[in-house]
Order: C-alpha cells, then sequence, then structure tokens
C-alpha cells in the first residue's frame, strides 16, 4: 500500500525543486534510462529518517554546489509508484532493492551506486562529496 501522497509531496518536492524529474510509472523509467547517452542521476527517494536527514540534503548539495553534474537528474519515490521502483531496480542490478539509494549511469551503464547501508550513519556532507567525486569522474 502506497503512503499517502500529502505525506511524500514535499520530500517530492524537495528534489524537484533542484531540476529533479519524479518518474511516475514504469514506462516513464524505461524511456527515460533507455536513452543511453549522457548522464543520469538517479535517487530511490523514501520517508524514512536516513532520506529526510542525510541522502536528499546531501544530493542536493551535491547537484547545487558545482558546474559538473549529470545532465539529467531522476527519481522514483519507493513505496509510493511500485511500478515505476521496480522498473528503476531493473537498472541497478546486481545491487538488491535499497531506499533511500542513488545510482549515476553514464551512456546507460551504471558507474557509481550509493546503497541504504552507505547512507545510513553518514552525513550529508559526506554523501555530497562522494557524488562529487563521481561527478568529476565521469559527467
Amino acid at each position: 500500500m502506497a503512503y499517502p501522497e500529502m505525506l511524500v509531496a514535499p520530500m517530492r518536492q524537495q528534489l524537484e525543486a533542484v531540476g529533479f524529474t519524479s518518474l511516475m510509472s514504469a514506462s516513464e523509467v524505461e524511456n527515460k534510462m533507455n536513452s543511453k547517452q549522457g548522464t543520469q542521476l538517479l535517487v530511490f527517494n523514501s520517508v524514512c529518517g536516513c532520506a529526510a536527514g542525510t541522502c536528499r540534503p546531501g544530493v542536493i548539495n551535491a547537484v547545487t554546489s558545482t558546474d559538473k553534474k549529470p545532465s539529467e537528474l531522476l527519481t522514483v519515490f519507493a513505496g509510493q509508484e511500485a511500478d515505476a521502483v521496480a522498473k528503476a531496480r531493473e537498472f541497478t542490478l546486481p545491487y538488491p532493492p535499497s531506499s533511500p539509494s542513488i545510482a549515476l549511469f553514464k551512456d546507460g551503464n551504471l558507474v557509481h551506486f550509493i546503497e541504504r547501508h552507505m547512507i545510513e550513519g553518514r552525513s550529508a556532507e559526506m554523501i555530497s562529496q562522494n557524488l562529487q567525486a563521481a561527478f568529476e569522474e565521469y559527467c
């Protein structure tokens, strides 16, 4: 059962406010992820405390603090759009499902992945630095 939209809307909007596109269906995910050109950052958003406390703030800091960043910023919301999340997770195999998590793709290939266990207990600044180093390498 999905979370009420009124609960997740502000969490979704935090990422949309800095340029992320929320993918709401499996077909939207497939269309975006099959483009195979450029770089894409895909954030698996979540209602959990580590998403609110470190993941979203770290991601936001990373994409707003540098000019070198992915050409596309995308997000799906775990516990909300189940079909979109399931389709997005196909692109992050062999990693197990993990929310929140952050995936960076270059030309259709997964090149950097931050799993939930790498978010929990880390500061937003650490997540931002991790992402900025990946942006520097791949974008």
